[in-house]
Protein backbone atom coordinates (compact mmCIF):
# COMPACT_ATOMS: atom_id res chain seq x y z
CA UNK A 1 0.00 0.00 0.00
CA UNK A 2 1.19 3.51 -0.80
CA UNK A 3 2.61 5.16 2.37
CA UNK A 4 1.03 8.53 1.43
CA UNK A 5 -2.46 7.00 1.20
CA UNK A 6 -1.93 5.20 4.52
CA UNK A 7 -0.75 8.41 6.24
CA UNK A 8 -3.64 10.45 4.83
CA UNK A 9 -6.22 7.84 5.90
CA UNK A 10 -4.77 7.64 9.41
CA UNK A 11 -4.79 11.45 9.73
CA UNK A 12 -8.44 11.68 8.69
CA UNK A 13 -9.44 8.99 11.21
CA UNK A 14 -7.52 10.64 14.04
CA UNK A 15 -8.90 14.13 13.32
CA UNK A 16 -12.49 12.90 12.97
CA UNK A 17 -12.26 11.38 16.45
CA UNK A 18 -11.57 14.87 17.87
CA UNK A 19 -14.86 16.45 16.78
CA UNK A 20 -17.75 17.17 19.13
CA UNK A 21 -21.24 15.93 18.33
CA UNK A 22 -23.77 18.57 17.29
CA UNK A 23 -26.80 18.67 19.58
CA UNK A 24 -29.94 17.42 17.86
CA UNK A 25 -32.42 19.58 19.71
CA UNK A 26 -32.18 23.33 19.44
CA UNK A 27 -34.57 25.77 21.07
CA UNK A 28 -36.64 26.87 18.05
CA UNK A 29 -37.87 29.96 19.84
CA UNK A 30 -34.40 31.34 20.51
CA UNK A 31 -33.23 33.33 23.54
CA UNK A 32 -35.80 36.07 23.04
CA UNK A 33 -38.56 33.63 23.98
CA UNK A 34 -37.42 33.73 27.62
CA UNK A 35 -39.70 36.07 29.52
CA UNK A 36 -37.98 38.79 31.46
CA UNK A 37 -39.04 39.21 35.08
CA UNK A 38 -41.42 42.06 35.75
CA UNK A 39 -41.92 44.32 38.73
CA UNK A 40 -45.23 45.91 39.72
CA UNK A 41 -45.08 49.39 41.23
CA UNK A 42 -48.03 50.85 43.12
CA UNK A 43 -48.25 54.60 42.61
CA UNK A 44 -49.51 57.27 45.01
CA UNK A 45 -52.29 58.11 42.52
CA UNK A 46 -53.65 54.55 42.79
CA UNK A 47 -52.33 53.53 39.35
CA UNK A 48 -50.17 50.41 39.03
CA UNK A 49 -47.19 50.42 36.66
CA UNK A 50 -45.68 47.12 35.51
CA UNK A 51 -42.12 47.22 34.24
CA UNK A 52 -40.11 44.40 32.68
CA UNK A 53 -36.43 44.57 31.86
CA UNK A 54 -35.72 42.49 28.71
CA UNK A 55 -32.03 43.46 28.86
CA UNK A 56 -29.70 45.60 30.94
CA UNK A 57 -30.15 48.30 28.30
CA UNK A 58 -33.95 48.50 28.10
CA UNK A 59 -37.25 48.51 29.97
CA UNK A 60 -40.85 47.93 28.90
CA UNK A 61 -43.20 50.05 30.95
CA UNK A 62 -46.95 49.28 31.01
CA UNK A 63 -48.85 52.40 32.05
CA UNK A 64 -52.53 53.29 31.61
CA UNK A 65 -53.16 50.64 28.96
CA UNK A 66 -50.09 51.41 26.86
CA UNK A 67 -46.65 49.85 26.57
CA UNK A 68 -43.61 52.10 26.31
CA UNK A 69 -40.20 50.81 25.24
CA UNK A 70 -37.48 52.76 27.01
CA UNK A 71 -33.69 52.73 26.72
CA UNK A 72 -31.13 53.09 29.51
CA UNK A 73 -29.75 56.60 30.05
CA UNK A 74 -27.12 58.22 32.25
CA UNK A 75 -28.16 58.69 35.88
CA UNK A 76 -26.51 59.96 39.04
CA UNK A 77 -27.97 57.07 41.04
CA UNK A 78 -30.39 54.26 40.37
CA UNK A 79 -31.41 53.33 36.83
CA UNK A 80 -32.92 55.79 34.38
CA UNK A 81 -34.76 54.80 31.20
CA UNK A 82 -36.06 57.20 28.54
CA UNK A 83 -38.22 57.03 25.42
CA UNK A 84 -41.58 58.09 23.99
CA UNK A 85 -41.26 61.44 25.82
CA UNK A 86 -41.25 59.58 29.17
CA UNK A 87 -38.55 59.02 31.76
CA UNK A 88 -38.62 56.17 34.30
CA UNK A 89 -36.19 56.50 37.20
CA UNK A 90 -35.98 53.58 39.60
CA UNK A 91 -33.91 53.02 42.72
CA UNK A 92 -33.66 49.73 44.59
CA UNK A 93 -35.27 46.38 43.84
CA UNK A 94 -38.22 44.33 45.00
CA UNK A 95 -40.69 45.70 47.56
CA UNK A 96 -38.23 48.44 48.61
CA UNK A 97 -37.90 49.75 45.05
CA UNK A 98 -39.03 53.28 44.30
CA UNK A 99 -39.83 54.52 40.83
CA UNK A 100 -40.75 57.92 39.47
CA UNK A 101 -42.30 58.50 36.06
CA UNK A 102 -41.63 61.88 34.49
CA UNK A 103 -42.72 63.51 31.28
CA UNK A 104 -39.48 64.19 29.42
CA UNK A 105 -38.91 67.63 27.95
CA UNK A 106 -37.86 68.14 24.34
CA UNK A 107 -34.34 69.07 25.52
CA UNK A 108 -34.00 65.66 27.28
CA UNK A 109 -34.34 66.94 30.84
CA UNK A 110 -36.89 65.75 33.38
CA UNK A 111 -40.23 67.48 33.16
CA UNK A 112 -43.34 67.16 35.30
CA UNK A 113 -43.68 64.20 37.65
CA UNK A 114 -46.48 61.94 36.42
CA UNK A 115 -46.29 59.21 39.08
CA UNK A 116 -44.34 58.38 42.22
CA UNK A 117 -44.44 54.64 42.94
CA UNK A 118 -43.21 51.93 45.31
CA UNK A 119 -42.49 48.28 44.63
CA UNK A 120 -45.47 46.07 45.35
Amino acid sequence: MNPLVLLTSASVLILSACTHPVPHSVNPQGPSAVASPSQVYQCASGVAITVSYPSTESAELHYKGRTYRLQIAVSGSGARYVGDRLEWWVKGAGPEAEGTLFRQRADGTSGDTLEHCSGA
